[in-house]
């Protein structure tokens, strides 16, 4: 419908002959006179039972205007004389060329959403991409930006306007929340990368005002292996949102120690929070304390800068280090002491992250296929 008026609207500009177009049952949908949308034609039942492509009747010229497989529109244009006609016929081819461009546009997101989820058969994919004149041995990263439901429909017009050249990058809506760009960038382009995403970031947050994370993938370099990076931009947002609250933009190959935790069952992460802390030792820390000591492990364990930025004496963080030595068992101004509490402080994050359902872990380790 909007693809019909836009080609309505054009046409006004150099018609002078009133045009539009009519649906099945006679009324005008778009017209180059837009007091007249809205209004009926009681010629339209004829025309359709005509077994001619063109008629003539009542001062009008009207054309049978086939979308698809069936005649479910016609257009018309004021006047019968060869000028009008020959209007008529370019107005109707224009819109027809005008709705199969987009009717190939929904095909060809269709075809790249499936290669995505894995739908479709890895031997039709070189040929497909071949009919939708997508470059198969390209190299590509997946971005996948995922955004509040609300804002779904703002911000994927946003992105579609910061690509436009649908032959390199492709913008696709997976959901009411999740957008993917699969953006072509060369190996040889690594610093481009995390350059998209702040471009993408800045811009949604400058124009749509929300709360946006991305998540990055590996290179791919065929179109069939964009399916890998697209499973590892999903992990990257699964791992981040659970280690990285305060990150908006998480790379799989930057994910460190939270990608091994999230890998382990939660069996065997419960028995080393066992080992590691005695029962009801953790909960035993005030957030005063814990707040010192995430400052601590941001300072690279270095006191004084820690004292700084918490505004207190060096003692007073003596004090605070030590009152979590006599809680834990563990001196965390000692290196394999501090890496002990940081991962176990992890394991626990990842657990109640799972028990809170926030997401659901799989058995089936399918990032590492």
């Amino acid at each position: 419908m909007e693809e019909i008026k836009k080609c309505i609207r054009e046409a006004a500009k150099i018609l002078n002959n009133v045009a539009g177009v009519l649906d099945y049952d006679g009324v005008v949908i778009a017209c180059t006179d837009e007091t007249r949308e809205g209004s009926e034609d009681s010629s339209t039942r004829a025309v359709f039972l005509s077994d001619e492509k063109m008629s003539i009747t009542s001062g009008r010229t009207y054309m049978k205007l086939a979308l698809g497989d069936k005649t479910n529109h016609v257009c018309f244009i004021d006047g019968t004389d060869l000028v009008s006609r020959t209007y008529l016929e370019l107005l109707a081819n224009w819109i027809y060329a005008a709705l199969k461009e987009r009717n190939t546009d929904a095909e060809r997101e269709s075809f790249l959403k499936k290669v995505l989820l894995e739908n479709e058969l890895p031997s039709d994919i070189p040929l497909k991409s071949r009919e939708f004149k997508i470059p198969y041995a390209a190299t590509r990263v997946a971005f996948i930006v995922r955004v509040e439901q609300n804002e779904g429909v703002v911000c994927l017009e946003i992105m579609q306007n910061m690509f436009p050249d649908r032959k390199r990058d492709h913008v696709l809506a997976m959901d009411e929340e999740t957008i993917v760009l699969l953006a072509e960038i060369g190996r040889d382009e690594a610093e481009k990368i995390i350059a998209v995403a702040k471009t993408i970031l800045d811009n949604l947050n400058a124009e749509s005002m929300t709360k946006v994370h991305i998540g990055i993938g590996m290179f791919a370099d065929t179109l069939k292996d964009a399916a890998k990076s697209y499973r590892e931009a999903s992990l990257a947002l699964t791992v981040g949102n659970i280690f990285e609250t305060e990150s908006y933009v998480m790379r799989y190959d930057r994910l460190g120690l939270g990608r091994l935790i999230y890998q382990l069952p939660s069996t065997l992460c419960n028995m080393f929070l066992d080992e590691v802390f005695s029962k009801g030792a953790y909960e035993a820390l005030d957030n005063e304390t814990l707040l010192t000591i995430q400052k601590f492990f941001e300072n690279n364990l270095n006191g004084s800068e820690t004292s700084r930025q918490l505004f207190v004496h060096r003692n007073t963080l003596v004090y605070r280090l030590d009152k979590v030595q006599k809680i834990t068992g563990l001196d965390l101004r000692n290196f394999d002491d501090a890496v002990l509490f940081k991962l176990a402080s992890m394991v626990r994050r990842y657990l109640e992250k799972q028990e809170k359902g926030t997401y659901k872990q799989t058995t089936n380790k399918w990032w590492n296929k």
